[in-house]
């Protein structure tokens, strides 16, 4: 198959929807002669900073001279992106092959799999033919049914800040959400966590009891510095160099601080890691979607936050650089999604909302996203594209303005190619 052939088998409808259990995934990865049990993990699990926490120890990893192999999603520009070696994305020969292998045994099974245990078989397999050291693998939803969890106990399990998203899936409350991500603690593993929350701790607390597992929480008091800037945050991370952490947003520091604690964990594991390739790792990170800076004039940020904790982890980073300016926010969101609570967070900084949806399934109707939007006071326009809304929102946010696109991930290549097809750096 070509490309194109390869990403529409992929992304066919007989694999859409989510099915709770491993055993598809186990099934598959039999037929692939089980690659997982052959590889290394850092296993990441969360609600938010998943993908920025694993960003930041796959650069480090790398620096430090490690083949790493880092799985994430959903993808921002190509589909690509979600299975890195050394930063390089699979290449469309590499994914055809391993679709080919992959195809007669996934059309074969009974009880077909969905795509993302699909794609995350294929990962697995990826990353043994690369000859990976060690792979970052980022959690798709949850933990204990995530077809991730098919591992091992990995090298250090990561469990970042946990909010409310997917309850249908994962639970109504805190802690039964928290119950599903600690699904990736194993028997006798390292555990870091992000912390926060007493009743989500005590979960953690239990079940690293219950494997035998060695818990950990990040300290934030080892943050001795940290500086806005839209080039980034200077960064000051108790006992390593400083550094211009090239990632944006309020919340960034934190995730850092975990990303650095699973370091230490595996440099006490026997990893060579040095000071200083956490200091170089953390200055080369990348991780684009998350409080972007697009442009300068206006200013237009490419946010992903769809949740209200990482809106209000959004919101508050406008504050710090925007205190004094009201916002364009240029919003779409996930019908599935609890819209209410995430605007709450933004609307006072208001100057007009823009509803937009991307070529999305699950994306909410412009009509219905703007119904909502009306209910906080500031004016709304109902963009018939993105690109439509992207130039509205430019052209209302004027020289010195602020955009601010929000609400989901999966719009991020729609902001990005009608930001820049209109010929703005």
């Amino acid at each position: 198959m070509g490309i194109k052939e390869t990403l529409e088998y992929i992304h066919n409808v007989k694999w859409q929807g989510a099915k709770p259990g491993l055993e598809r995934t186990r099934e598959l990865l039999a037929a692939l002669g089980n690659p997982e049990k052959l590889l290394k993990f850092v296993h990441i699990a969360g609600t938010n900073g998943k993908g920025s926490t694993a960003a930041c120890i796959a650069a480090v990893l790398q620096k430090a001279g490690y083949r790493t192999g880092l799985y994430t999603s959903p993808y921002i520009l190509r589909f690509n992106e979600r299975m890195q070696v050394d930063g390089e994305h699979i290449t469309d020969e590499e994914l055809e092959c391993l679709t080919d292998e992959i195809r007669p045994f996934a059309d074969a099974m009974e009880d077909a799999p969905t795509e993302f245990e699909l794609i995350t078989a294929l990962a697995m397999k990826h990353f043994l033919n690369k000859d990976v050291d060690i792979v970052v693998l980022e959690v798709g939803m949850g933990g204990t049914l995530d077809s991730t969890n098919v591992i091992d106990a990995p090298e250090v399990a990561v469990i970042t800040s946990i909010g409310y998203d997917h309850v249908v899936e994962l639970g109504p409350t805190i802690t039964d959400i928290a119950g599903n991500k600690a699904g990736i603690i194993k028997d006798d593993c390292d555990v870091v966590i992000y912390g926060g929350e007493p009743e989500v701790e005590a979960v953690f607390e239990r079940v690293s009891a219950e494997h035998g597992a060695r818990l950990r929480r990040a300290d934030f008091s080892r943050i001795r510095k940290q500086e806005f800037t839209l080039e980034g945050i200077e960064l000051g991370i108790a006992p390593y160099p400083d550094v211009l952490l090239p990632l944006n947003g309020s919340y960034q520091p934190k995730n850092a601080t975990v990303a650095v604690t699973a370091l230490e964990l595996l440099r006490e594991k026997g990893y060579r890691i040095t000071d200083k390739d956490i200091a170089d790792g953390l200055a080369a990170v990348s991780w684009p979607g998350r409080f972007e800076i697009l442009g300068r004039d206006p200013v237009f940020i490419l946010d992903g936050s769809h949740n209200p904790q990482g809106v209000e982890a959004t919101a508050e980073s406008l504050r710090h650089h925007f205190s004094d300016k009201k916002i364009i926010f240029v919003v779409s969101v996930m019908a599935d999604k609890d819209v209410d609570s995430m605007i709450g967070y933004i609307a006072p900084m208001a100057e007009a909302f823009v509803a937009v949806r991307p070529n999305y399934p699950r994306a909410m109707q412009v009509a219905a996203l703007a119904e909502k939007l009306s209910q906080y006071g500031s004016p709304v326009v109902e963009g018939e594209s993105v690109g439509a809304g992207v130039a509205e929102a430019i052209k209302r946010a004027g020289k010195g303005g602020v955009v601010c696109a929000i609400g989901s991930l999966y719009f991020s290549a729609d902001i990005r190619n009608a930001y820049y097809s209109g010929g703005r750096e």
